[in-house]
């Protein structure tokens, strides 16, 4: 896994973890901002990197390859864990696995473990690999047809279709069955770490079952909806708000 690494110079550590189907240059457009008062770490996933040539593994492989680098790097003490949609998988399985201190968490739209059926969840698992495998066979041009109700621009889908080209098909169906379906321990605390839920206001009905879930088993975390945008969409879209989005969290005292 390769980490980038932003603004080392400040004591308060990110970790941003990026969603699916993007690199981690996801952040490109936050980096200027948070590197300025942050030390950011960004790792780039497996089966994301373009410098390397291995594959998606799973949700849970990932965190604790994660949670060994930050430890083996004296970083125990986060100011905050950022994860988007399968990012969002992960911060989830770390914060259960309580291996470093997390002061705040931010989920954004993240991907929960279904509580279906076993051959149900199959299913789902195969239409979604289905779906990102044939955009990655058509190209620009069936990308448009998929993605044709998301606000993405032309320049959007050409990036997407970028990182498809070089995503294996291993990567394409570890990534979906995954994060639909990693496990939890039966029983964890994540009380101590201050919480957020972030989501779209356009994927509200996408994300009922996620948010469900949280409630069930982060109770103290606070959802918060943005207005006028998609899945996703927040660091690229509206960096700012974002930006002012991570301030908040980190100085806010968490709850009683």
């Amino acid at each position: 896994m390769t980490i980038h690494e932003f603004g080392t110079e400040h004591q308060q550590v990110i970790v941003l973890v990026h969603p699916s189907v993007v690199m981690w240059d996801y952040f490109e457009n936050v980096i200027p901002i948070l590197e300025k008062k942050y030390h950011l770490i960004i790792p780039a996933l497996p089966g994301y990197d373009p410098d390397q040539t291995d594959d998606f593994t799973s949700v849970e492989e990932i965190a604790a390859e994660l949670e060994a680098w930050l430890i083996a790097h004296g970083y125990c003490d986060i100011s905050c864990l950022y994860g988007c949609s399968m990012g969002g998988s992960i911060v989830i399985r770390m914060l259960a696995d309580h291996q470093i201190r997390i002061r705040n968490a931010v989920i954004d739209g993240g991907i929960t473990p279904y509580q279906l059926p076993y051959l149900l969840t199959r299913c789902i698992a195969v239409r979604d690999f289905l779906m990102i495998y044939m955009g990655k066979l058509g190209g620009i041009k069936l990308l448009t047809k998929a993605f044709a109700a998301d606000d993405y621009s032309e320049d959007d889908l050409r990036y997407i279709a970028k990182v498809l080209h070089f995503m294996s098909a291993k990567t394409v169906w570890r990534t979906f069955e995954s994060c639909n379906n990693y496990s939890m321990p039966s029983t964890f605390d994540a009380s101590d770490t201050n919480m957020e839920y972030w989501l779209a206001e356009k994927e509200l009905k996408e994300r009922k079952w996620d948010i469900s879930y949280i409630r069930k088993h982060f109770p103290h975390c606070r959802i918060r909806k943005f207005r006028d945008l998609g899945h996703g969409g927040l660091a690229v879209v509206k960096p700012e708000l974002f930006s002012k989005a991570m301030d908040s969290i980190i100085t806010k005292k968490k709850r009683a």
